[in-house]
C-alpha cells in the first residue's frame, strides 16, 4: 500500500483549501482516490493552455462547462459543454480553452502518485 491512500469508503467533501493552483490559470483538487484510481477536478482560466504532455496513466474525462480545443495523439477536437473523452497511457494531449472557464472532472488510472502531495484527508469514512 501506498502511505496515505484509502482503501475503505470514504468521503471528501469541497472546500477552498484542497484547491491547488498548478500553473497560472490551471487550479486543480483531488476530489476522490484510492490505490485503483484517482477523480481530479480542473478549473481553467478562459484563454489558456494547458500544455502538451504525457503520463503512464489512463485518462477519462468530461468536461462540466465550457470548452475549447483539446488535441490528443494526432487529432484535434473542439470540445464543448457535456463532451466527454478517454486518453490512454502514453498518448500526449495539450488542452486551449475558449472564452469560458473550463469546469472538467478526470479520472485516472491507476492512482497519479505523482498528484498525492495534494491530497487531503477524507471528510468521513
Amino acid at each position: 500500500m501506498v502511505e496515505g491512500v484509502y482503501i475503505r469508503q470514504s468521503l471528501w467533501s469541497d472546500r477552498e483549501s484542497a484547491w491547488r493552483e498548478v500553473m497560472p490559470g490551471v487550479r486543480r483538487r483531488i476530489a476522490t482516490y484510492s490505490l485503483t484510481g484517482m477523480m481530479v477536478y480542473y478549473r481553467i482560466a478562459p484563454n489558456s493552455v494547458f500544455p502538451m504532455h504525457t503520463h503512464p496513466h489512463a485518462q477519462y474525462g468530461i468536461f462540466l462547462e465550457g470548452g475549447g480545443t483539446f488535441r490528443v495523439g494526432e487529432s484535434v477536437w473542439s470540445v464543448k459543454k457535456g463532451d466527454a473523452y478517454f486518453i490512454p497511457p502514453n498518448v500526449p494531449h495539450e488542452l486551449r480553452t475558449s472564452s469560458e472557464e473550463c469546469l472538467i472532472i478526470d479520472f485516472f488510472t491507476p492512482m497519479r502518485e505523482d498528484m498525492l502531495s495534494e491530497v487531503t484527508p477524507p471528510d468521513k469514512t
